[in-house]
């Protein structure tokens, strides 16, 4: 039974800045989350809005440029390069082109197994057993393990990356728009998949996704970003069904609902994405908001919590 309400990571003004031409690209600006043992927490925006790179950083793909992260209770920021390593063995990606990060030139069975090889957990016959557990797990055969890449479809390389990513037994994965890539109808087949070994294996998920109607499907709660920035997160049913920030009422107004009784009003967001290079001042979505007041120029909006646990960022909500 996944042991909820625990804290497993506490994510802490997390900045990643680039540097372009000298000048700052804020690709994630101030990040504040806390994900619990078991639960999975998604995270939706716009293509650009600096998901991915927000997911890197917290586990330390990419190198911060500011904050802290706490994994059961230890910075992981400060960690050197061995302490790393065997934080691996707890901290796991599954990334979004299921192609382009298996090594087209290994086989199956290395590829699972190059992690096991790295921190030499089992090595001859044990490598090859767990390899063909592994592949099972997922819905694969062990047959499979002979094979290269390109021999199988999206969704089954798709698959071999989750295996990859299970081979330490992790405790926390990233799953970094693990369907973006796919085809619609094996979409829900993969989910469904994360879904069923975080029952079985205690995972704890942070799942990127732009897909609206499938990160509700399996997320306990939603924080949405713009442009670098949170400015929302609840738990899933809130946010579906009574969301705050305008940002987010646009996101959801474009989700299809299977009903073709139930009609849904658009919300056209006019303008384009503003560059990260040089973002509006104030409330960075301003510049796209209907309801964009003289005070969102001029004041960054501050985080609070409008109603139980829904927290948004917008003069809107200002007592």
């Amino acid at each position: 039974m996944v042991e909820k309400n625990k804290a497993l990571v506490e994510v802490k003004h997390v900045k990643k800045y680039f540097s372009i031409q000298k000048r700052p690209l804020k690709a994630v600006d101030d990040i504040n989350l806390l994900i619990n043992k078991g639960e999975t927490v998604g995270l939706v925006g716009e293509s650009g809005c600096g998901k991915s790179t927000a997911g890197k950083t917290i586990i330390r793909l990419l190198e911060p440029t500011a904050g802290e992260v706490y994994f059961e209770g230890k910075n992981i920021y400060e960690y050197n390069s061995r302490e790393m390593k065997e934080l691996r063995k707890d901290v796991q990606i599954i990334f979004q082109d299921p192609y382009a990060s298996l090594n087209p030139r290994m086989k199956i069975e290395d590829i699972i197994g190059e992690p096991l090889d790295i921190h030499q957990v089992v090595k001859g016959k044990k490598r090859k057993d767990r390899v063909k557990e592994l592949l099972e797990l997922v819905g694969l055969r062990p047959e499979h393990a002979n094979r290269f890449p390109h021999e199988f479809s999206g969704g089954q390389r798709q698959r071999i990356g989750i295996a990859r990513a299970l081979a330490l037994n992790p405790k926390f994965i990233v799953c970094d728009e693990p369907i973006s890539a796919l085809d619609v109808s094996i979409q829900a087949q993969i989910v469904n998949l994360l879904k069923s070994l975080q029952d079985k294996m205690d995972l704890t998920y942070l799942f990127i996704a732009h897909d609206l109607s499938m990160v509700k499907y399996i997320s306990d709660r939603i924080l949405v970003m713009y442009l670098g920035n949170m400015v929302e997160l609840s738990d899933s049913e809130s946010l579906y069904d009574d969301p705050l920030h305008p940002y987010t009422k646009a996101l959801l107004s474009a989700v299809p609902i299977p009903d073709p009784v139930v009609k849904r009003d658009r919300i056209v967001l006019e303008g384009e994405v503003p560059s990260p290079l040089s973002p509006p001042s104030g409330c960075v979505f301003r510049t796209r908001c209907k309801y964009a007041m003289e005070r969102c120029a001029t004041e960054v909006p501050q985080w609070k919590e409008v109603k139980p646990s829904h927290f948004t960022a917008c003069h809107l909500y200002d007592s």
